[in-house]
């Protein structure tokens, strides 16, 4: 057990005017358990990465000290194990079990110990393959159970979390908490996680510690008393504060189709079992097509082939009015057809500047550049990204970079829309907005796919749902 120390601290990230947090001062007992809310962009992530270690010269400006058990965070490093919100940037092997004794060996752990904890976390936090499973071949929520196995296998002394459950499903999620219940237990370690869905951890910590803009103190106590006594203005603040309703906004009637897919299939070199499996939909203008299921069923994967960024083993998908399958399509053209936004927004940056990532797609479509600087400035004003303009990308807040993916699929105004979990990591304002925009996108007449284990999500804008499990179609059904 260690204690956890914020004294005075700020971070500028580099290229930023703003600080991202400013003035923080804070401290977590020995052994405590700190739920840490905030609606995006109120530093969360900016202090876990402090805490972590990570934040270093050459990435920003800092003020103030971070201290664990007395001590400078970086000297530290050993003693911490933290789960990013994208669980893939951690993974660094090729194999499943030698990434989780990834860490144990570089801590030089007697070689007789290694081989039996890496088998009890993985099976802790019900990972489903053995150990030969290659990394790359895992769904993004089995990514994220591999990553917290190898945290939980070093056992250390401060478990840092961001968002640990939000690429997994219902089941996945409660296995993980059950993980985290036991691994707690066993070794008294202290804990801070970041979550935003507040209902589904409660019963895991003993305080909750509520951040506003720029790491400014909210609310600090037990989680019953700060949700009675601050529930209301957390809300209002973009915390996802249980029992206050959602809106939803009801499809119309759909129009004609705009994608189809025929008997999609993929199979990957030496894989037991196809991803996906003779899969057909058709998806209409003016419709959200919810694409649910549990980890590893083979949403991303559908939608990669919908959106014509990868080769189907077998089947096709199409557009009206375009001879070829879109995988068959040169990017140019296929940029003009149909958008995609991953599950991990950072995955798909490609320039130094907000401003830039929204003219990429035009430019690479030959539009004019009277066309391009138009569309550019009505996507910052729509979402909100003007003051972000000359931002670099990769320094923007989880719901910061999430408008500027789905901006910048829109840009070269494409018919079809494919979006993968487009919900995680929002907090509850972002997320309404974002359920607003979908909306207004697909009256507009847009056609969209969301592959999503967002109950809330499907239930406010979908018109459909398709269920897959083990790669097939297990259930189509109108909401």
């Amino acid at each position: 057990m260690i204690p956890v120390e914020f004294r005075g601290f700020a971070w500028r990230h580099a290229g930023r005017r703003a600080q991202a947090v400013a003035g923080v001062d804070l401290r977590v007992e020995p052994g405590e358990r700190v739920l840490l809310l905030g609606p995006s962009g109120s530093g969360k992530s900016t202090l876990l990465a402090a805490l972590a270690g990570l934040l270093t010269e050459d990435s920003g400006e800092q003020d103030g000290d971070v201290l664990i058990d007395g001590k400078p965070a970086a000297e530290q490093r050993d003693r911490v194990g933290i789960l990013f919100q994208d669980p893939e940037t951690q993974l660094v092997m090729a194999r499943s079990g030698d990434d989780v004794a990834f860490g144990l060996e570089n801590q030089a752990a007697p070689r007789d110990r290694i081989w039996p904890r890496v088998h009890e976390a993985l099976e802790a936090v019900g990972f489903p393959y053995g150990l030969d499973r290659p990394t790359h071949a895992l769904s993004g929520g089995e990514q994220q159970r591999l990553a917290l196995a190898g945290v939980l296998a070093r056992r250390p002394d401060l478990i840092l979390l961001d968002e640990p459950t939000a690429n997994l499903d219902p089941e996945g999620a409660q296995d993980v908490r059950e993980a985290l219940r036991a691994a707690l237990a066993d070794t008294r370690a202290t804990l801070i996680v970041v979550e935003h869905r507040v209902a589904e951890i409660l019963d895991l910590v003993d305080r909750v510690i509520a951040l506003g803009p720029g790491g400014t103190l909210l609310a600090d106590g037990p989680a019953a008393a700060v949700l009675a006594e601050h529930g209301d203005h957390l809300a209002a603040q973009g915390v996802w504060v249980p029992g206050v309703p959602l809106p939803t906004r009801p499809p119309a009637s759909p129009g004609d189709i705009a994608l189809r897919g025929d008997a999609l299939a993929l199979v990957r070199p030496g894989a037991d079992r196809p991803a996906l499996d003779d899969v057909s939909f058709e998806l209409r203008q003016g419709e959200l097509l919810a694409v649910t299921g549990p980890n590893g069923s083979g949403k991303s994967t559908l939608a990669l082939l919908a959106g014509g960024l990868a080769r189907p083993t077998r089947g096709a998908a199409t557009v009206p009015g375009e001879p070829r399958p879109l995988h068959k399509l040169p990017a140019r053209r296929l940029a003009t057809r149909v958008g995609s936004v991953f599950q991990d927004p950072e995955h798909q940056f490609v320039t130094a500047s907000v401003r830039d990532e929204l003219a990429f797609g035009p430019r690479q479509a030959g539009w004019p550049k009277d066309r391009i600087e138009a569309r550019v400035a009505e996507l910052l004003e729509r979402l909100r990204l003007a003051p972000l303009a000359n931002a670099n990308p990769h320094t923007l807040s989880g719901g910061e970079a999430r408008r500027l993916s789905v901006a910048g699929a829109l840009a070269a105004a494409p018919g079809v829309l494919l979006l993968d979990e487009p919900t995680f990591g929002q907090d509850r304002r972002t997320w309404g907005e974002l359920v607003d925009l979908t909306a207004d996108i697909r009256d507009e007449g847009t056609a969209l796919l969301a592959v999503t284990h967002d109950r809330d999500f499907a239930a406010a804008l979908a018109g459909r749902e398709l269920v897959l499990d083990h790669g097939r179609i297990a259930q189509e059904r109108r909401r």
